[in-house]
């Protein structure tokens, strides 16, 4: 660190050297010299314009608006997470996104909460940030050096929609979305499942997802026999974002779901966040029963480490519980699927295999033309014996859809 610290040098800080801050010690000890210093944070709007730089950067690599709250959340901190909204919300504001966006991103937006709101006086969105969190200067600029950093290191992922340099003229939009048939069920659906999420007793939870997975799975399989075959152009594609702990564990949760449902799934190491590909009906049961199943999961590894003796490791038994859990929830939802397949082909007097390899099929394209250098991997770690058998008696109990017989 210079004795001096001027213009010329904290600029060569933020726009070539911004990578090293990534760790937070050297961000951590970075922010003290500059508060040392007499170094006003965002002064002049410096800050900011790197920040939003470094925001243009990160889109052109594949990112989208709920990918970077989620690293901001994971690479640096929790509490960099409301600058990163503050930022994602300028930055929609001068592009014009509400306008000129796609819709997946105007979505993002939204649940993010980085629609609307006033401009920050003469765009400063970092010392706004700083007076409505009331941090002290070397914490401020602690989390503003560390998102910068995260920002610039972002690593490039594959493009699933247009980045903001691909944008074109701003458009006219629906005052509201629009919605149908399908949209109401999933309302439906969500409504009971935001419901079981909240409830204190447990048998009304358990009740309310077992509810929501009927409705789940009987809309899934009456999309696809509906729709038949999907062209290319009926292929999408969404991400997940996994939160820690267990990451890799809970992973293995979401392809089981993914692959009971004809969804492909490819999963970014290190990052948390995994790409679903598959029709839209399948998609959307894949991250309800995902989001159903992760609330189950963290009930029965509640209930089961109160059993789960003294000796036991705790980080090894849960990670060996989710990965019992997933396992035996991955052969019930295949039993499950071929059930309702079998069902709803007696029901209709026709053949669905067909139909149903070649859904297959156009997801697998799809795939390989987004991933061409996509490659296989297993887990080859052991797990804890206890862990792995209590998750697999977990996921006996848990509700994975309509059924009428129990599910062996």
């Amino acid at each position: 660190m210079p004795d001096v610290i001027d213009d010329a040098w904290l600029r060569d800080l933020l726009q070539h050297r911004a990578a090293l801050l990534t760790d937070a010690e050297v961000a951590a000890e970075t922010a003290t010299a500059l508060v040392a210093h007499g170094v006003d944070l965002d002064a002049d709007g410096l800050v900011t314009q790197t920040l939003l730089d470094a925001l243009d950067g990160t889109w052109e690599r594949g990112w989208q608006p709920a990918d970077v709250a989620h690293v901001a959340r994971r690479k640096a901190t929790a509490g960099s997470v409301p600058l990163a909204l503050a930022l994602i919300a300028e930055h929609t504001r001068r592009t014009s996104a509400v306008e000129r966006a796609p819709d997946t991103w105007v979505d993002q937006l939204r649940e993010l909460g980085a629609l609307g709101g006033a401009p920050t006086e003469d765009g400063a969105v970092v010392a706004a940030w700083q007076r409505t969190e009331r941090r002290s200067p070397a914490e401020s600029w602690r989390i503003a050096l560390q998102l910068l950093g995260t920002l610039r290191s972002t690593a490039r992922i594959e493009l699933l929609v247009p980045p903001p340099s691909r944008w074109g003229a701003a458009r006219r939009r629906a005052d509201g979305p629009v919605t149908g048939g399908d949209d109401r069920a999933l309302r439906v659906i969500r409504g009971l499942l935001a419901k079981a999420e909240s409830t204190e007793f447990a048998e009304e939870a358990e009740a309310l997802t077992a509810k929501a997975q009927e409705l789940m799975t009987r809309h899934a399989v009456d999309a696809a026999v509906l729709h038949g075959d999907l062209s290319p152009g009926d292929v999408e594609t969404r991400r997940v974002h996994v939160a820690d702990p267990y990451v890799r564990a809970k992973v293995q949760l979401l392809g089981v779901v993914a692959e009971a449902n004809d969804v492909r799934l490819v999963f970014y190491q290190g990052l948390g966040i995994a790409t679903v590909v598959g029709g839209r009906a399948d998609l959307d049961a894949v991250e309800l029963l995902f989001t159903s199943l992760l609330l189950q999961v963290a009930q029965g590894l509640a209930a089961a480490e109160q059993h789960a003796g003294r000796y036991a490791s705790p980080r090894t038994f849960r990670r060996a519980f989710l990965l019992g859990y997933a396992h035996r929830i991955g052969e019930r939802l295949q039993d499950a699927r071929r059930r309702a397949t079998a069902e709803a082909a007696a029901e209709r007097a026709v053949d669905l295999r067909p139909v149903l390899r070649s859904r297959r099929e156009a997801v697998d394209a799809a795939v390989a033309e987004l991933f061409p250098k996509l490659r296989t991997s297993r887990s080859r770690a052991s797990v804890d014996a206890g862990g792995w058998h209590a998750g697999q008696t977990a996921a006996e109990r848990a509700d994975v859809g309509p059924r009428r017989s129990p599910l062996t």
